[in-house]
């Protein structure tokens, strides 16, 4: 897991050249980590020169599926878990391909307006052929037409319908959607969901909890972002009427009431960008971690230099037994050094050993998060980064 064999074709190495960084690297111009986790936790590097690492998804054996966004790439790492990690590409000039789910053999992803399928993938990770379209998807604008994709525990495939916009009432989008398996029958999950980037299942009650990110142009402060939790097919979390638990929206708010909206689980810190999410269900971890929330902040972009950023995190949402949140703190620190930008992380994936694995599209790393005790953990939650 300490280095990184990049397989990139000759073709895909010369595009990158042409693009330049802004698409086919990391920023070059990014301050060096300084992490910080709880004793007896350590990070490393598990995949290093995967530019704008976005969405992650396990195949079979220990391959490892990752999406992006502006790089328009959808890569695989073959031996993810291995000495000597891969990367393939195994698509490029894609538009917005963020989303990757692995089921039965076959790949799916989405592009903005797309839902796809890359069957009998494992056979093909060099030679993957042409997609097939499984459905069309609405498109309002490129603003939100990234899409987090993953599989239900009813065997349906759940993706948003991001706001086309900051704040507006467009019909059709602002929802959480879900498709049988071949794309047809799609179902409205939930409305009013300005942007969600993450989602997982609980892994007791099996309901949908979800991220969403809160709107913009209202102040340093407000609104809070969201850690939401789906409980009725069709339930209603506001947007673009009412942000947070009680925020009401200066131009839409006369459209609904906060009071009969979905409240939070847990409002999240604003502007904190709060992408992928999961729910720990490995052993690795002492047991006060069992079935609590992480949540990747990727982190603020427009508050003010007075306020300083927000997210650039992994932070943890406690539950008490009645899945109600109890706490919220960092548990992942260090993508932000005296305000200087050290990486971006976007999403959570448990490798079958119980590890935490975390993309960052700023760096182009997924980095691998493991406890080893006490005595053998990080003194004062400060951590050097393994390469």
């Amino acid at each position: 897991m300490t280095t990184v064999q990049n397989s990139l074709p000759t073709a895909v190495l010369l595009m990158g050249a042409l693009l330049g960084n802004s698409a086919c690297a990391a920023d070059s111009d990014l301050a060096e980590p300084d992490f910080q986790l709880p004793e007896g936790f350590q990070i490393e590097v598990l995949v290093e020169e995967i530019p704008n690492a976005r969405a992650m998804a396990w195949g079979s054996g220990d391959t490892l599926f990752v999406g992006s966004r502006r790089a328009g790439r959808l890569y695989a790492v073959r031996g993810a878990l291995s000495d000597s990690p891969e990367v393939l590409v195994m698509l490029d000039g894609l538009k917005l391909p963020n989303g990757v789910a692995y089921r039965d053999g076959d790949l799916y992803f989405t592009v903005r307006d797309q839902l796809l399928r890359i069957a009998d993938i494992d056979t093909k990770l060099t030679d993957v052929g042409e997609p097939e379209v499984l459905a069309e998807l609405p498109y309002g604008g490129p603003l939100h037409s990234w899409k987090y994709l993953a599989f239900g525990p009813d065997g349906r495939l759940y993706l948003p319908l991001g706001a086309p916009c900051n704040v507006c009432d467009r019909e059709g989008f602002a929802t959480l959607m879900s498709y049988a398996a071949d794309g047809s029958d799609p179902q409205t999950e939930a409305v009013g969901v300005r942007n969600s980037v993450g989602f997982d299942w609980h892994p007791e009650t099996g309901e949908l909890w979800f991220t969403d990110n809160g709107r913009d142009m209202l102040g340093d402060e407000i609104p809070p972002c969201e850690l939401n939790r789906l409980t009725a097919r069709g339930q209603d979390f506001g947007f673009p009427y009412c942000h947070g638990t009680d925020v009401v929206d200066p131009k839409f708010g006369e459209l609904g009431n906060c009071a009969d909206a979905a409240a939070p689980v847990q409002n999240l810190v604003p502007h904190s960008a709060p992408l992928g999410l999961r729910f720990y269900t490995g052993s690795m971890f002492p047991k006060r971690y069992f079935h609590q929330v992480f949540i990747a902040e990727h982190g603020s972009w427009n508050r003010s230099s007075e306020a300083g950023k927000t997210g650039y995190r992994v932070s943890l949402v406690e539950l008490n037994e009645a899945g109600q949140a109890v706490a919220y703190e960092t548990f992942l620190d260090g993508f932000l050094v005296d305000d200087q930008v050290t990486g971006r992380p976007v999403d959570l994936l448990q490798a079958p050993d119980g590890a935490l694995l975390v993309s960052d599209d700023a760096a182009g790393k997924i980095y691998r998060i493991s406890y080893v005790g006490g005595s053998a953990g990080l003194a004062n939650r400060s951590a050097a980064v393994s390469e």
